[in-house]
């Protein structure tokens, strides 16, 4: 095997030497397959002394939320989990999938991706969605949340994957190129700072930061639930609990994010 096909090749050792002082935190492993990494770590929860980064080169049943599946293809999609301590109560988590989202949207940018963030829960680019997150939790022994942190980020998608989901999506095949150990080390250092601020201040001091990627910002949208539109008004963007907040006729509405889904009024 080439030098230039190694760098393609998912390896434990090779993510953490790219750690930094916050990625130093967390534990990586990576696993050839599995069913779902987040499903993995949940199980693993009462166990696990430190966090944990787990890779899969291919997940056979990736979830998103609502129970929605997440298709992947080896080296075309990167597929983990983040497992991660968090002193809050679960009640004070509801801006924690944001904080995650950013994380991930601030470090490809910064790759020169044009990476945005569509509330609450995705990635996106180039009007299509890019990456997906899930994030899941339970209480810890002793006090406070274990988080576990689900994404699934497209690199290079196959037409026939495409064709497989449906609807069109983004990918970064030029990241594709990259050494995938590298950029899962430098993803891992961006959460780890991100979710260590998160745990001394909550989410106040990401919602600008948040807000300035948001892609729907200024546009008509509807706030869905299974198909059925429950509000209807021009994104705001979101309020330092991580709220979406939603200019309507009868004034401005907060919307938790839950398992609802915002979508673009087509005009």
């Amino acid at each position: 095997m080439s030098d230039t096909e190694n760098t393609y090749v998912l390896n434990a050792q090779a993510i953490a030497g790219w750690r930094d002082a916050f990625g130093v935190l967390a534990d990586v492993e990576v696993v050839q397959e599995t069913g779902s990494t987040n499903t993995d770590l949940m199980q693993r929860l009462s166990t696990l002394q430190r966090p944990v980064l787990l890779v899969a080169e291919r997940q056979t049943a990736g979830r998103g939320r609502a129970g929605r599946s997440w298709l992947s293809v080896p080296g075309g999609v990167l597929t983990f989990s983040l497992a991660w301590k968090l002193p809050q109560s679960g009640a004070q988590l509801m801006g924690l999938p944001l904080v995650i989202g950013l994380a991930v949207a601030e470090t490809l940018k910064a790759l020169a991706v044009p990476a945005g963030l569509k509330w609450p829960n995705d990635i996106w680019r180039d009007g299509k969605k890019m990456g997906g997150i899930l994030v899941e939790s339970a209480p810890a022994a002793g006090g406070g949340t274990w988080i576990v942190g689900g994404i699934g980020l497209n690199l290079l998608v196959p037409e026939a994957l495409e064709a497989s989901l449906g609807v069109q999506v983004a990918d970064a095949p030029w990241l594709a190129q990259m050494d995938r150990n590298q950029l899962l080390g430098t993803l891992l250092n961006a959460l780890a700072r991100l979710l260590e601020q998160f745990a001394i201040s909550g989410f106040a001091p990401f919602a600008a930061r948040w807000n300035a990627l948001h892609v729907f910002a200024g546009h008509m949208v509807q706030i869905q639930d299974q198909g059925k539109v429950l509000l209807e008004g021009q994104a705001l963007g979101v309020d330092e609990e991580g709220y979406l907040l939603l200019n309507t006729p009868a004034g401005v509405r907060r919307v938790v994010s839950g398992d609802v889904s915002l979508r673009p009024v087509t005009e």
